[in-house]
């Protein structure tokens, strides 16, 4: 099994004006996420706008970012839907693509018992061989995993941790204590993140990764290695993009750094809309505190 740990980058998705996937911009993505340092590459996860990309975008997108990185760091590739049939389906496909794991988000909308979340991530570690990432972030899904259901999960074949997104480190300590030793706690939230790390975490599926790769790289490995004082100096150049990136939806604000930094066009499906103008300069100073934009 591929090991999962660091920054864990919660890929955009590269689109022209018009909304078409540019797949040209995504291998440029993926290069420059490899150059940095990148730990793990996270395509069609909410932050790729995986709920308005169909199946053979999906697909396709999972499949480039998987050929171009040849192994040399992991692909976690997003294959949630509120539906278990499609998750199912998308597991089937990310497993036939060579992904290494899968991210799969808890059902959205339909508000799922504590039961129901269960057996739907049992229909689908039963379906793949893939190793699996539970992923739960109430405040998009309207639906909470308590930490007993993750424990009675993590004992469920193949499902090797848990994206936990509720930015609560008690949380993550309650997850600690009631999952196996093995089991990978990840954050899924930026600005928690290294606390994460320090109360057992093994890194972040990251949005501010996008933006600045290199440094969220640097702060887990310090944080990882117990470095306190190197982790948090680097935290502190981070935490104004851990905050501005979400002054309006992810990845509403990524998408116009990245565009701002020269490395994507400006494409974004509707319903998300690009960057309202006056947030433009917050951003920009939030990029030269993180030394990503002179």
């Amino acid at each position: 099994m591929a090991q999962f740990y660091g920054s864990m980058v919660a890929m955009v998705t590269p689109m022209t004006a018009s909304g078409e996937v540019d797949y040209t911009a995504l291998g440029e993505l993926v290069e420059f996420h490899l150059d940095a340092g990148s730990d793990a590459l996270v395509p069609v996860g909410t932050t790729g706008e995986s709920a308005t990309l169909n199946l053979v975008e999906h697909h396709e997108v999972i499949t480039r970012v998987v050929d171009q990185v040849r192994g040399r760091i992991p692909v976690i590739a997003g294959t949630g839907a509120n539906a278990t049939t499609e998750a199912v389906e998308l597991t089937r496909r990310a497993e036939d693509a060579g992904a290494d794991a899968c991210l799969t988000v808890t059902p959205y909308y339909n508000k799922p018992t504590q039961d129901g979340l269960y057996q739907h991530y049992r229909a689908v570690a039963h379906a793949a061989k893939t190793p699996q990432i539970l992923y739960n972030v109430p405040g998009r899904t309207a639906c909470d995993m308590l930490p007993e259901t993750v424990a009675r999960c993590a004992e469920l074949p193949g499902v090797v941790g848990i994206k936990e997104a509720t930015g609560d480190v008690q949380r993550i300590r309650q997850l600690r204590d009631a999952c196996p030793e093995d089991f990978l706690i990840i954050s899924g939230d930026d600005a928690t993140a290294m606390e994460t790390l320090f109360n057992g975490g093994v890194g972040v599926i990251t949005v501010t990764g996008n933006v600045a790769p290199r440094l969220m790289h640097q702060m887990c490995a310090a944080a990882t290695s117990g470095d306190a004082e190197t982790a948090q100096e680097h935290n502190r150049k981070l935490d104004a993009l851990h905050r501005d990136l979400f002054v309006e939806s992810n990845p509403i604000p990524a998408k116009w750094c990245l565009y701002e930094m020269g490395l994507i066009r400006e494409g974004i499906r509707l319903p998300l809309t690009p960057l309202s103008e006056q947030h433009h300069n917050r951003l920009r100073t939030a990029m030269r505190t993180a030394e990503v934009l002179a």
